[in-house]
């Protein structure tokens, strides 16, 4: 087990490397250019590509090589050509004066990354047990921030001291390791491929027939997801509005706060083993409310450094505690036999509210200001967990084997109160 979670963190670690640089390093790098803020927004649109990878997600659960892997055959191609996307911005030493062809090949990146991120969570899917479920999405959601760390943060002082070049240089080295480890991984031979590519898609729908799936989905994850997304839209504004700089922004957004995420990631997932879904969800939501409240002076228009720094991290490892719980009960509706599309579904679903929360709460700060928003975001947050904790109770979960479909097999209380 040590093995595969080793693997899965290799490959969620290298596929966030470019994602932190394009969303972080680079908006930085083209800012200090003189890129506009709006061409700059552009560029941010290519992460839209992420909440529609459930489009086609099917067709990496029914086609891929039975003699090198299901999902390794998919991998061994989706790794190098991240590799290679890194590599074609190498030309580009003045990205300022190249917008067209480096936010192509960004977008390029950020599909081929979410498409690899597809079939590593369906590898994680058939790899991980219940009892380890906890741990490697743990592992997922740290690695994001581990990416982002390194990609947003070591990449740009890199770039700082010894140019683009090597930037570029170190994010495709970095990336390349990923490749490495997908060459020497062995698959488990696959016995349960869908034997038609419509069969594939219908996974999309038929996934929530699952019971308790369409309450946990449309149901506490929305308001988690919605909640804790209204709060953290409300920050940027807010710095800026009490006389931050950009660059200080971006340093203390980008990197700072990406360290206790990645321990809050790690220790939820062993959390999540020890006592479980539902206590790490009311942690994680407890801490929400709490570390919401601490940022309530920014909203006034007080930030001070070390008191806002120290609330901002308080939050990150709050929200990165209770989006461990979250994937996990995600991977927990999700089917050996098209678990990439079920994961890739569910977890999309998240993506588009987290998306939908900050539009919703920027435009009710505008007319009820950002203490008031604040309040309301810690109120969803609760009612997410609440509902979270009477689905668990609901819906107890047996996974079967690892190698063959597998079907919620909830108690017979769960199913008398399927909804």
């Amino acid at each position: 087990m040590r093995g595969r979670l080793g693997t899965l963190t290799a490959l969620y670690v290298t596929q966030y490397l470019g994602i932190g640089f394009i969303t972080i390093g680079l908006t930085a790098i083209l800012r200090d250019g003189g890129t506009s803020l709006d061409t700059l927004a552009l560029l941010q649109v290519v992460g839209l590509i992420w909440p529609i990878k459930f489009l086609w997600a099917p067709i990496l659960d029914r086609y891929g090589s039975r003699h090198r892997g299901h999902y390794r055959s998919w991998l061994l191609v989706l790794q190098g050509a991240l590799v290679l996307a890194l590599l074609a911005l190498l030309p580009f030493s003045r990205p300022a004066d190249a917008l067209g062809p480096v936010i192509a090949i960004c977008a390029a990146y950020v599909f081929f990354s979410a498409t690899q991120d597809i079939a590593v969570d369906a590898v994680a899917v058939r790899l991980l047990s219940e009892s380890t479920r906890g741990t490697g999405n743990g592992i997922q959601v740290a690695a994001s921030y581990l990416g982002n760390l390194l990609g947003g943060g070591a990449c740009v002082l890199v770039y700082d001291r010894f140019g683009w070049t090597a930037a570029i240089g170190l994010l495709a080295a970095l990336t390349a390791v990923g490749l490495l480890v997908v060459w020497r991984f062995r698959e488990p031979a696959r016995t349960d491929r869908v034997a038609r590519v419509g069969t594939a898609y219908r996974a999309l729908l038929s996934v929530f027939g699952q019971p308790g799936c369409r309450l946990w989905t449309f149901g506490v994850v929305p308001l988690v997801y919605v909640g804790a997304g209204m709060a953290y839209a409300l920050v940027t504004p807010a710095l800026v509005d009490a006389g931050w700089s950009l660059g200080r922004i971006g340093v203390v957004t980008g990197v700072v706060i990406s360290a206790p995420a990645i321990v809050a990631g790690l220790v939820a997932g062993l959390g999540i083993g020890r006592f479980g879904r539902g206590a790490m969800l009311v942690v994680g939501g407890a801490a929400l409310a709490v570390s919401t409240l601490l940022l309530l002076p920014v909203m006034n228009g007080r930030a001070p450094l070390s008191g806002t720094v120290a609330a901002l991290c308080c939050f990150m490892a709050a929200y990165t505690v209770a989006n461990v719980v979250l994937y996990t009960v995600n991977m927990d509706y999700s089917r050996p036999g098209t678990g990439g599309t079920d994961f890739t579904v569910l977890s999309s679903f998240g993506l588009i509210c987290s998306f939908v929360a900050a539009s919703v709460a920027l435009a009710a700060a505008d007319r009820i200001g950002y203490p008031s928003v604040a309040v309301a975001a810690i109120v969803l947050v609760a009612a997410g967990v609440l509902l979270g904790l009477a689905h668990q109770r609901r819906f107890p979960r047996a996974v079967g084997p690892v190698d063959g479909p597998t079907t919620a097999r909830p108690s017979a209380d769960g199913v008398k109160a399927a909804v």
